[in-house]
């Protein structure tokens, strides 16, 4: 009996060979792409991924007992699964008693699953709160918070908007180059990862699950307490590098840059996009999601892509 690993279907993933899993099956369906039904686009969408939950969700796409039937025919072997997260259980307690290799999680964690069901993180469901976030909670908490700095700002500046508004420019852009290096060196720190239980739970904490999971509505935004522990840092920085009035205006600057890079993410992973920059900006992160990771690190726009010779072609 032939046997694939995830990660040999996942590089299946375009017109010229697209393949699939389905209940722990292969199947090699390149060429009915053009032929399906629903239009090649939601297929190739899928492709190289598990898609025994899409197809189990009427309210996604519904399919006759005969298109199962058809299913069968592009059938080329099974599965080979040594085990990885049960999505129907808490995550933490099973990362945190995993004995998995850092290259055998690699590998797993970097295959989308689509779940239509919420996965609770961990056991208790008051601290599970703490793991998910809707999307319109980040520009109600932090909206106020960057009126507040602005506000500060002006006042220090004897009531001057120019002053505050140069350093609120300034921390947008200082923005867009942290959502940058964020995504790269701190998000995707792969290579440098160590291979130890531990490293490998705080890699899945901070984003390995949204890209297991990337169509998680819940896990699409950073969690405010997440949020706070990380700008905590920058903002002391902010307030050790520049005069107290330029360092609120920068703040704010960079926490509105946030929120619009957060708001954004969510936006290309749930709206049907017809703008022609976010049509664009979708194409390009669904790439890095479901053909390479290890490039396309822009959400809002390609410019830091370009400049550091990391842009995917989509």
């Amino acid at each position: 009996m032939v046997s694939f690993t995830a990660s040999q279907v996942m590089e299946h993933q375009d017109t010229h060979s697209c393949w699939i899993i389905y209940k722990n099956k292969v199947y090699n369906v390149t060429d009915f792409v053009s032929d399906h039904p629903g239009g090649r686009d939601i297929l190739l969408e899928y492709a190289g991924t598990d898609i025994t939950d899409v197809l189990g969700e009427e309210s996604l796409h519904t399919h006759s007992d005969a298109a199962y039937e058809l299913l069968d025919e592009y059938y080329i072997g099974d599965l080979d699964n040594n085990g990885f997260l049960d999505l129907r259980q808490p995550l933490f307690p099973q990362l945190w008693n995993a004995t998995w290799s850092k290259d055998f999680y690699l590998e797993q964690v970097h295959r989308p699953r689509f779940v239509p069901y919420y996965v609770p993180y961990f056991s208790q469901p008051w601290l599970d709160v703490l793991s998910h976030t809707p999307w319109y909670v980040v520009p109600m908490i932090w909206i106020p918070f960057v009126c507040y700095q602005l506000w500060r700002s002006v006042n220090s500046y004897n009531g001057s908007t120019m002053g505050a508004l140069e350093g609120f420019s300034g921390g947008v852009f200082f923005w867009t180059l942290l959502e940058y290096g964020l995504h790269r060196f701190v998000f995707h720190l792969d290579d440098w990862l160590p291979d130890h239980p531990i490293a490998l739970l705080f890699h899945f904490t901070l984003h390995g699950i949204h890209h297991h999971m990337p169509m998680d509505r819940l896990r699409l935004v950073m969690p405010p307490a997440l949020a706070a522990v990380i700008g905590f840092p920058i903002i002391r920085s902010m307030h050790i590098l520049f005069h107290t009035s330029t360092a609120h205006a920068v703040v704010a600057g960079a926490y509105f840059g946030y929120i619009c890079y957060d708001c954004i993410h969510y936006y290309l992973h749930h709206a049907q996009v017809i703008r022609i920059h976010f049509g664009e900006m979708k194409r390009y992160h669904l790439a890095h999601h479901y053909k390479d990771f290890e490039g396309g690190y822009g959400i809002t726009s390609k410019i830091w892509d370009i400049v550091f010779g990391t842009t995917l072609k989509t």
